[in-house]
């Protein structure tokens, strides 16, 4: 009895050592582990890891953490869609391939959750930390340490779903979980529950972040600097924060109603005991839908700031871009049922959906325009951050034509469900959403890190990833027009294999270009003194970020800047008034006032983790252990009163005086 209060269904059963894939994974894992602590054991950097890092609540350290922890999960998630495409190619007629079923239903599920949930967002949650605070003139988030509570969640969530490739296994039931599948009597195991609540605890985080930018953009903005005066990229994040204020709290609430299915024996979606399946379907698309718009609201702002930079140009139709990313916003939560028009709902609600899909093409067609206009007759500058945007507007229009197709309900009946819909939605996510923060991630990378990254690696990882993207996708399009299901394991007729190993081999090259990514991030580290941005203005920017140092120095601005117009710093420049250009003398320096670091986000995560844990496998006592701890430190860091403190003048004076020099 004792035992089952504290270890639950938790045995040693669980951990897989039949399965030679997963114990190979298991080994990797733990011979990295063991180096990444022998390293820093050896060269005595855990005091600098704990108090630099783990325990900061600068926002541009955080944007670093999550960019870090966003590519991590890249290689996990990319490593699934290597093995799925693998499978695919092999598994034809007589061959059963090298993946059991079971396996294979675990990997494209958490290919999807991973992707999305771990690889998109706290890429875009990076961006925005590196960036908005800069961008709208102000020294930190209006809520430092939630910023820091926020991170850690995210990481805690992605750390549980990769405790289920070691522990247990995860969910057999798609990205999304559709009960009955999701229901115990058909997943009786805990992949379901890895994947609750990994989704619950990474959920609560980006409904803290978004709370905390909505709080930043309408509150922290610099003196002059209204609505109207905002770089487009804050405009983007404000739009996408607003949406995920309004769109998790019901992933929070759907994912909280699957779980007590499972737990408590309830029927929420049980259709045998009165339950509604079609409920769940209607709120995680509810969520759902604008999920994906609010990835791609902060990638259609980096294009905007890319764009007009490497144009050289005032980005045109400021007002139209900015109605465009609103009404955006207002109708990505309107057309959430074109995900499931074969449900029979009848012509009425299609239509509605379907006529409100298509008209969501409009604003986002006003942008690519605005752009294209912003380009005409600019003085365009070929940077590989502006590569990818050209690589967008082809990859993104065949996304949003193959979107508007689907959005006819008779053109849904037939290819709904198929590898069509599969080749769409990457089409929009990866030439949409990655190939942006991709653009944004090498346009601001100087800023964040001092220096730019190797030119010529960026051009070849640009070929690799967008000529295999093309042939990994546009195969799927064919094989979902003849009626090719999706998360086909097997299939019998062979006429179908040419169409996978192209496949396969498109999935090939975007790993090539994942690895030239790493090879040109450790060819710029290592050649980062040729490579430095001594003016803090590498690519002659328009806005506030590119007027301080780069990297920015931690209180961001010594002296808050004041905005007349919009892009200030670039009509300043164009004057002769940029701030570099002051004598240091002529400037007058203040104590600035700062936050604290503080470990309490990172110890209120590994709690929610361990509950999250404790959750999944019915342990009571380490969960309810877990949740005090988790009530306590919230509680001593509120009655805290060690939380700031002051740089003084003569600081913040020899840090500006260092810059300026270097730019002199």
């Amino acid at each position: 009895m004792l035992q089952n209060l504290f270890f639950g269904k938790l045995t040693l059963d669980v951990i897989p050592f039949h399965e030679p894939i997963l114990i190979g994974v298991m080994a990797f894992m733990a011979i990295g582990a063991i180096a990444v602590i022998a390293a820093l054991t050896y060269y005595k950097q855990w005091t600098y890891l704990w108090n630099e890092w783990i325990c900061t609540i600068d926002h541009k350290k955080i944007g670093i953490m999550y960019l870090i922890l966003s590519f991590v999960m890249l290689f996990r998630g990319f490593s699934d869609a290597i093995m799925m495409r693998l499978q695919q190619a092999m598994a034809a007629g007589s061959n059963a391939g090298y993946l059991p079923p079971e396996h294979f239903d675990q990997i494209f599920t958490a290919h999807g959750v991973i992707m999305i949930f771990f690889v998109a967002m706290p890429f875009m949650f990076a961006l925005l930390n590196m960036v908005v605070p800069l961008q709208i003139g102000c020294r930190d988030v209006a809520y430092p340490y939630l910023n820091s509570l926020s991170f850690w969640l995210t990481f805690a969530g992605a750390m549980l779903c990769n405790i289920s490739l070691v522990v247990g296994n995860f969910a057999r039931t798609g990205w999304l979980s559709y009960p009955p599948l999701a229901e115990l009597y058909y997943s009786p195991d805990v992949g379901v529950d890895y994947y609750i609540w990994s989704l619950q605890v990474a959920g609560v985080g980006t409904l803290l972040a978004g709370i905390n930018f909505i709080a930043t953009i309408i509150k922290m903005r610099c003196k002059g600097m209204t609505l109207m005066k905002m770089p487009i990229f804050v405009w983007s994040a404000l739009c996408a924060m607003i949406l995920v204020a309004l769109a998790f709290p019901i992933l929070t609430v759907t994912l909280a109603l699957l779980a007590f299915d499972r737990m408590f024996d309830m029927h929420f979606f049980s259709e045998f005991a009165g339950g509604n399946v079609m409920l769940y379907v209607n709120l995680i698309w509810a969520w759902g839908h604008p999920e994906v718009y609010i990835l791609i609201l902060p990638a259609f702002g980096v294009f905007s700031e890319v764009v007009a930079t490497f144009s050289q140009k005032k980005l045109f139709g400021y007002t139209t871009m900015v109605w465009a990313i609103g009404i955006i916003t207002f109708l990505s939560f309107i057309v959430w049922l074109h995900h499931f028009f074969t449900m029979g709902a009848g012509a009425n609600v299609n239509a509605f959906f379907g006529i409100t899909t298509m008209i969501i093409a409009i604003p986002t067609g006003v942008k690519v325009f605005n752009w294209l206009f912003t380009m005409y007759k600019g003085r365009i500058i070929l940077s590989t951050p502006m590569l990818w945007v050209t690589a967008f507007f082809t990859t993104f229009a065949i996304g949003g034509m193959t979107g508007v197709l689907t959005a006819v309900p008779p053109i849904d009946f037939q290819v709904h469900n198929s590898l069509f819909l599969i080749a769409h939605f990457h089409n929009v996510i990866i030439g949409g959403v990655l190939f942006g923060y991709f653009a944004g991630l090498i346009y601001w990378f100087p800023k964040s890190f001092g220096f730019q990254l190797n030119e010529k690696l960026g051009i070849y990882a640009f070929i690799f990833w967008v000529v295999g993207f093309y042939i990994a996708f546009m195969p799927l399009y064919i094989l979902g027009l003849n009626g090719f299901m999706r998360r086909v394991n097997h299939y019998s007729e062979v006429a179908y294999q040419p169409y996978f190993i192209v496949a396969a081999f498109g999935a090939l090259l975007i790993g090539i270009g994942i690895i030239l990514q790493v090879i040109q991030l450790f060819v710029s580290i290592k050649n980062r003194h040729a490579l430095r941005d001594k003016t803090g203005d590498l690519w002659n920017g328009r806005t506030l970020e590119w007027s301080v140092s780069s990297p920015a120095p931690m209180y961001n601005f010594a002296v808050l800047p004041t905005v007349h117009e919009i892009d200030q710093f670039w009509a300043d420049k164009q004057r002769h008034l940029s701030e570099g250009h002051v004598h240091p003398k002529e400037m007058h320096y203040e104590p600035i006032h700062m936050p604290r670091n503080t470990p309490a986000g990172f110890i209120i995560a590994m709690f929610a983790g361990a509950v999250g844990f404790a959750l999944i496998w019915q342990m009571l006592i380490p969960g309810i252990l877990a949740f005090i701890g988790m009530i306590a430190t919230v509680i001593i860091r509120t009655f805290s009163k060690d939380i700031d403190y002051y740089i003084d003048a003569e600081t913040v004076k020899k840090t500006e005086l260092a810059y300026l020099r270097g730019i002199v």
